[in-house]
């Protein structure tokens, strides 16, 4: 369904929806997006806007044998990756959020984490990181806090819509996390 066109009427009832967390115990990297978009909402699918590059960039850093679509993402598992989202309700842009969601978000997140306890714990989004828990100048790479035994990295957004990093960028901070992860 993810690579489906969807009408307007279908993308404002996905305001509605949640997209269920692909995550459990013993993963590698548990990647946490900011929120679902009105299309991977309605997809059922994690990142499945399109434009959106986290699958491609996930390919190319290494992550992935081959370039994984959201059809696929029931995959990530095997690869020992998982995707949650640190607020559950869709949204047309992340700057819809309020300042409370993101925190309870951030409290949600860590409860996660504690339960889950990935080796990795990679954040989607610099500007959502630093609001949600209150770390005005996280810079993005690898964090010097930790969740448990789980190390943080805050990486750049793959959204279509973030234009501040370019693919080659992306790679790279992509391809960094893996390193050190062991992913891949």
């Amino acid at each position: 369904m993810a690579g489906r066109r969807f009408t307007p009427q279908e993308l404002a009832a996905a305001a509605a929806l949640t997209v269920p967390d692909l995550a459990g115990p013993g993963l590698r990297v548990l990647f946490c997006g900011i929120n679902p978009s009105l299309w991977s909402a309605a997809a059922g699918a994690h990142f499945a806007r399109p434009g959106n590059r986290f699958w491609k960039v996930l390919h190319l850093a290494g992550f992935t044998e081959r370039q994984l679509s959201p059809e696929d993402q029931s995959t990530l598992v095997d690869h020992g990756l998982g995707v949650t989202n640190l607020v559950a309700r869709a949204t047309a842009r992340a700057d819809e959020l309020s300042a409370d969601e993101l925190r309870r978000g951030a409290q949600r997140l860590e409860d996660l984490t504690r339960e889950l306890a990935p080796a990795r714990l990679a954040f989607l989004g610099l500007l959502a990181y630093r609001r949600a828990f209150g770390r005005p100048a996280a810079t993005i790479g690898a964090q010097p806090e930790t969740i448990g035994a789980t190390r943080l990295w805050l990486l750049p957004n793959p959204s279509g819509l973030q234009a501040t990093y370019q693919l080659p960028e992306l790679v790279s901070w992509f391809r960094a996390l893996r390193e050190e992860a062991g992913a891949g």
